[in-house]
């Protein structure tokens, strides 16, 4: 199985998702089942079939989120020397050549993405257009309004 990028705070969400679900939600709905069990005929009772369908999401969330964390690549993006570069894990302030505002995104992987927090899922367009590029350099991303330029004005590993 491939690796997948993920920052330490992005592991510690999901460790901590995960460990929500085993010890909270997980028992709260077997005792649902078993409460709505206790109700008798099982073939009308909805609280019995709404029941068992969270205990389906809940044993496929857990064991999604154990894969993802089995296969991680679990990256501190304050330890990352990149010599200025852009990498997963860096944070990017960048300057929209056309309207001069100015944005800063971190490169994040795909279940931490949040673009109202400024984290950008590493397969998106504007962190592909950015990877690999420098402060000073300029990246053009392909945007749905057409292609947007933004001039890379600093990088940090935070």
């Amino acid at each position: 199985m491939a690796t997948i990028p993920i920052t330490k705070r992005g592991a510690e969400k999901l460790k901590e998702e995960l460990q929500r679900l085993k010890t909270v939600d997980r028992p709260w709905v077997i005792n649902a089942i078993a409460e709505a069990r206790a109700q008798g005929d099982l073939s009308e009772n909805a609280e019995y079939d709404a029941a068992k369908d969270r205990q389906g999401f809940i044993e496929g969330r857990i064991a999604e989120i154990e894969g993802k964390l089995s296969a991680a690549q679990i990256i501190d993006p304050a330890t990352l020397d990149a010599g200025g570069r852009v990498v997963f894990g860096a944070t990017v302030e960048l300057e929209d050549e056309d309207s001069g505002a100015a944005v800063t995104y971190q490169i994040v992987g795909e279940d931490e993405a949040d673009l109202k927090l400024g984290l950008v899922n590493i397969s998106s367009p504007i962190a592909r257009a950015l990877i690999g590029k420098e402060e000073g350099d300029v990246a053009e991303v392909q945007a749905p309004g057409g292609t947007k330029r933004f001039e890379i004005v600093a990088v940090r590993y935070a």
